[in-house]
């Protein structure tokens, strides 16, 4: 058989291409399907989707690599005369189809391989090969990977639809028409009929409707509107934006804008998140350096790579049960040659209480102010994840970073 595709079929080079691919996209669909399943098998189970997740994120950039090589077969060589070319509207479906699984085979594991890269810290579950785990020129940002998670997590209902009319197509040709549209794509090429010419006056067509359907999909991830951003909830009595409204002895300040991440290491590598919607009501002194500040968080708010849904789940924060974290205390001056502040008090996680601190910077500047500290605390002390009772898959310490800006009201 011919290594090149000729006008009544698709030569070996092709051929192969074609099969490989299509049991790999099985492959990782499933997989991806096998993974996501043991999320609800708690700490048994955090190791084996981790795990899964590998093998299904490098079977997918091999599928990348395979779709490049072919779409590049293909604009080379190009496609076998159409069979029918007096079906104008099913030849035209057809080709677009085509056009659009080949977009889908770029597209899908690539935005897989850039939510894994825009992930902050080391990402979720390796990929199984010695190069290196990001793209170059991406920024390890939440929103980017939630964003990228969107369109992966979508598309592949896009792609599915795509494959069953692919299929579909094939069984029709076969079982009604019975004619060697499939047997291009498997049989003996020189005992193929000659096609007729095709007489389509703009084969540009095709191409650009996929463009179209991925791209919406794109537009879609890129505009659509996630859970932080959508109407505030209230927490506490107050609305979830970051806000402040003490009355207590000094000045009140108001949160004007502000992060409240979280850092946990996992299987051995870093993963970082935010909450998304919290509240601090903070009063300070600065003739004695001292004041108060109670900070609310929205425990569900919590985005954390791929592991969000787990870490807000019944095996840690349980934020079904414990929907809100609260910290109470008091803010003193640190001693001289440590960190300048200190803010000490009560910290509720999962409804557990235990003694906090929080040393952190602060700058004051006319009426604005900025502050930022970190807090480790130890997951035992609040029963987070008691099932995982060595650091083998999350470790015992949690990092919590707050970095405010604030205006005197």
């Amino acid at each position: 058989m011919p290594a090149a595709n000729t006008t009544r079929a698709y030569g070996s080079v092709h051929r192969f291409l074609h099969w490989t691919i299509a049991v790999l996209i099985l492959a990782a669909i499933g997989l991806g399907l096998y993974a996501e399943s043991f999320r609800a098998g708690g700490a048994a189970t955090l190791a084996r989707m981790v795990e899964v997740f590998s093998i299904h994120k490098t079977v997918g950039i091999t599928v990348l690599f395979l779709a490049l090589a072919r779409i590049l077969w293909v604009l080379v060589q190009g496609h076998p005369r159409p069979l029918h070319p007096e079906c104008r509207l099913e030849t035209f479906v057809a080709s677009a189809v085509h056009w659009a699984l080949y977009g889908g085979m770029v597209l899908m594991p690539l935005a897989g391989w850039l939510l894994h890269t825009a992930a902050p810290g080391a990402g979720f579950a390796d990929i199984l090969w010695p190069f290196g785990q990001r793209l170059p020129g991406v920024p390890q940002d939440t929103e980017l990977s939630e964003r990228f998670t969107a369109f992966h997590v979508n598309g592949w209902w896009l792609l599915a639809v795509l494959i069953l009319l692919h299929v579909g197509g094939a069984l029709k040709h076969t079982v009604i028409d019975r004619d060697a549209t499939l047997a291009r794509m498997a049989g003996n090429a020189a005992k193929l009929p000659e096609p007729p010419r095709d007489p389509r006056p703009n084969r540009w067509a095709p191409p650009l409707v996929a463009l179209a359907l991925w791209g919406g999909l794109a537009v879609w991830a890129a505009t659509a509107e996630r859970p932080q951003d959508a109407a505030p909830q209230e927490i506490a009595g107050q609305s979830a934006a970051p806000a402040a409204t003490a009355a207590q002895p000094g000045s009140t300040w108001t949160v004007q804008s502000g992060t409240l991440g979280l850092s946990v290491t996992q299987a051995g590598a870093p993963v970082e998140g935010q909450f998304g919607t919290w509240t601090a009501a903070i009063t300070y002194d600065e003739a004695t350096g001292t004041g108060e500040v109670v900070a609310e968080v929205n425990i569900a708010s919590l985005t954390l790579g791929a592991v969000s849904g787990m870490a807000t789940g019944p095996d840690f924060l349980n934020a079904s049960a414990f929907p809100t974290a609260r910290f109470e205390g008091a803010i003193i001056r640190a001693p001289e040659g440590g960190t300048a502040y200190q803010a000490t008090g009560t910290l509720t996680v999962a409804g557990q209480s235990q003694p906090a601190a929080l040393p952190f910077d602060l700058t004051i500047e006319g009426d604005q102010a900025t502050a930022t500290g970190t807090l480790t605390l130890d997951r035992r002390d609040f029963g987070v994840g008691a099932n995982y009772a060595d650091e083998s898959m999350v470790s015992f310490p949690v990092a919590v970073a707050v970095d405010l800006t604030a205006a005197r009201s």
